[in-house]
């Protein structure tokens, strides 16, 4: 499990895999300049909330830390999907990783 550090007071973890994604996406956006929104759900046990929401621009630090070693090979598809989320009126949510082209189910 890895940690996304939100303005140095958010400390929210996620699957080395998930945040490799998001990572991809947020950095995407924020490159460019553009606001948005994020928004998870977290299981009401881990943190007693079960959604949260904030707001991601350039002038808030944004921290990824890892708990592997290797960096998480991406999948282009769920990076072009998570985009696709970003940029929509509801902002950023994660998405159930779709396949990669070319690549059979279980391989």
């Amino acid at each position: 499990m890895g940690t996304l550090t939100y303005d140095s007071k958010l400390v929210v973890s996620f699957d080395d895999r998930v945040l490799a994604h998001l990572q991809a996406a947020i950095w995407a956006k924020l490159r460019r300049g553009e606001p948005f929104a994020f928004t998870w759900t977290e299981s009401a046990t881990s943190s007693g909330f079960g959604r949260t929401s904030v707001w991601l621009s350039p002038a808030i630090p944004v921290a990824f830390e890892y708990f592997g070693g290797r960096a998480p090979r991406l999948n282009a598809a769920w990076v072009q999907a998570m985009n696709r989320s970003a940029n929509s009126a509801n902002g950023l949510t994660i998405v159930p990783e779709p396949p990669e082209p070319g690549l059979e189910p279980g391989a």
